[in-house]
């Protein structure tokens, strides 16, 4: 059974660490590089993008988790998480779908094999962002209309939605089969 870390610095740590042992996985929160470093796996979840890059690096987080992502350790991101995670080829717009007030959620297509011609997944969007643009390495799991919502590159998996705060955990157990280097 896979190790997966969540980055315990702020946001939805606790609906992740359910939602990954739900789908198979070993769940800690992580806050120290050793903690990161002793995972298989990490999760970057959602809250406030200028938050996290802040504690990140009051933590002394984020360049070491930049360089294991790098090097190959597979990461997921949901939401602010989506906004942090190096290493997909993409570009994010912030808030994009507006502010708070204007949270929202709706069923998109979800598409999480080649070949996949996608079934329903009930995403919650909360002051999120979406992928603006995605590199041709970048496959798209999700769009909302002609947003991109949900990718994955490799070892990399990222949302603009929170799958954490529904009962559907197909995408954490596609992560956890991407940790398992099943998928």
């Amino acid at each position: 059974m896979p190790v997966i870390g969540v980055l315990a610095l702020q946001g939805d740590v606790r609906e992740h660490l359910r939602a990954l042992g739900e789908a198979g996985a070993t769940a800690t929160p992580v806050r120290r590089l050793s903690e990161v470093e002793s995972v298989d796996g990490l999760v970057i979840p959602g809250g406030e993008s200028t938050t996290l890059w802040k504690l990140a690096t009051a933590f002394e987080l984020l360049e070491p988790v930049r360089k294991l992502i790098a090097g190959g350790m597979p990461a997921f991101g949901s939401c602010a998480g989506l906004i942090m995670l190096a290493g997909i080829d993409m570009t994010a717009r912030r808030n994009a779908f507006g502010r708070q007030v204007d949270s929202f959620e709706r069923e998109v297509t979800l598409r999480l094999d080649a070949g996949d011609d996608g079934t329903p997944f009930h995403a919650v969007f909360i002051r999120a962002p979406w992928v603006a643009q995605a590199g041709p390495e970048v496959s798209v799991l999700a769009a909302d209309n002609d947003r991109i919502v949900a990718v994955r590159q490799g070892l990399l998996l990222a949302t603009s939605f929170h799958p954490e705060l529904t009962p559907d955990r197909r995408i954490h157990e596609l992560f956890v089969k991407m940790v398992k280097g099943t998928s």
